[in-house]
């Protein structure tokens, strides 16, 4: 329960010598550039304090890893297939649990175009032994650890990947990921894949046999369903095939601008009716609205209080999508891979450097309670957007 967790000063892959991997210089966890804290009133500080030791933060969708500080070297960084985990930032985040995405597009480790299994399989056994060193994070596969966690001031470390083409048409591959300790899994990442179609596709030609076989062994396995990146028919049929509620984990209003990021009312009410949450995503150049341009905290918000409006505030929650590096000059360098270029919307808007109120993890999980504080929320509902609204849906899912 407490807001600073319990860190023991480990960093990523220390327990190997300085031979044993080629090291990078990597980007400063916090205050890379200036730290933009929602300003409040000394009253409002005390809540914020209140809540954030009292209330269970979960972030939907995370990469809470570091990059190099020179992006020219990120791809001799992924290929050495160690991405480090920002320990010492992360403690200092309002979060108890973190859904980590690992590499997911720019998994290149062996291959140029990425999303291959055994890649998959080492970025996630890798983070895994790294993790194992260390004592604040905990490998997180059941709603008990979370609960531990937030108990014990320590962080719960999910699992997630972004996509389903590292299975190809192998069914038998999800109970080896779910072995691994994967807890949620996308149907496509952009791209369309044998499961059904991506938000790049210019024709969504909906969830296929395949897909809907795997749809039915995630439900049986006990593994949560994610459609952030999936193409809108394709996710509708996904809602209508899943016995259980699904996560759209890292999304906003397309009602609000017009991206292929962005989902259209429709889907984002079909996806509350079936009972699942949707999760605000923050990447730059994604949750921008007509009065807000400029990417920021603000636009943020404005799509958490539409999709609020729209489906009620039991369905919706957090997943910013930010790490501790230049995030927009990933996207740039891994343009393709990301298919950040292809999705993103044709008006026009102001380029940004960073995400203002969003840089990382830890900025983002402060400054969204912030804004909830200072917009008067009742302490029942910041409960229910922080935590509560995932974890009555990770109770249906998990097994």
């Amino acid at each position: 329960m407490e807001i600073n967790k319990k860190y023991d000063n480990y960093k990523a892959y220390t327990y190997l010598d300085q031979q044993d991997f080629r090291r990078f210089k990597m980007a400063k966890q916090l205050n890379r550039v200036d730290e933009y804290l929602i300003p409040l009133s000394p009253e409002e500080e005390e809540r914020v304090i209140r809540l954030a030791r009292d209330s269970i933060f979960i972030s939907l969708h995370e990469h809470p890893t570091i990059l190099p500080e020179n992006l020219e070297e990120v791809f001799e960084y992924t290929r050495e297939g160690r991405d480090h985990c920002a320990y010492e930032a992360l403690s200092k985040s309002y979060y108890d649990a973190v859904f980590d995405n690992m590499l997911d597009g720019t998994c290149t480790i062996y291959s140029k175009s990425g999303w291959k299994w055994e890649e998959v399989l080492h970025d996630l056994g890798m983070r895994l032994c790294d993790i194992a060193h260390q004592d604040m994070v905990i490998k997180c596969e059941t709603v008990e650890d979370i609960y531990r966690a937030h108990r014990e001031g320590k962080i719960a470390w999910i699992a997630s990947i972004e996509g389903a083409a590292p299975i190809e048409n192998e069914l038998d591959r999800i109970e080896i990921l779910y072995g691994f300790g994967v807890r949620m899994m996308g149907i496509t990442y952009s791209e369309s894949n044998a499961l059904g179609s991506g938000i790049r596709e210019d024709r969504d030609g909906g969830l296929t046999h395949f897909g809907r076989q795997v749809v039915r062994r995630m439900n049986k396995v006990g593994m949560a369903i994610d459609c952030s990146h999936t193409g809108y028919k394709t996710t509708l049929d996904v809602i209508n095939e899943s016995e259980h509620p699904i996560f759209l984990s890292h999304v906003g209003a397309r009602a609000l601008w017009d991206s292929k990021r962005l989902f259209p009312d429709e889907v984002l009410k079909a996806c509350a009716e079936r009972g699942g949450v949707i999760g605000i995503e923050a990447a730059p150049h994604t949750t921008l609205t007509k009065n807000h341009l400029k990417h920021s905290i603000d636009s943020y918000m404005e799509h958490f209080k539409y999709i609020v409006d729209l489906v009620g505030i039991d369905h919706v929650a957090f997943g910013p999508d930010t790490l501790y590096g230049d995030h927009v000059g990933l996207h740039q360098v891994y343009s393709e891979h990301l298919s950040s270029d292809k999705t993103r919307s044709n008006q026009e808007f102001e380029i940004i450097e960073y995400v203002k109120g969003l840089e990382n993890p830890t900025e983002a999980s402060k400054n969204i309670l912030r804004y909830l504080v200072k917009e008067n929320y009742s302490d029942d509902d910041i409960a229910k957007v922080l935590g509560k609204n995932i974890i009555r849906v990770l109770k249906e899912v998990w097994k």
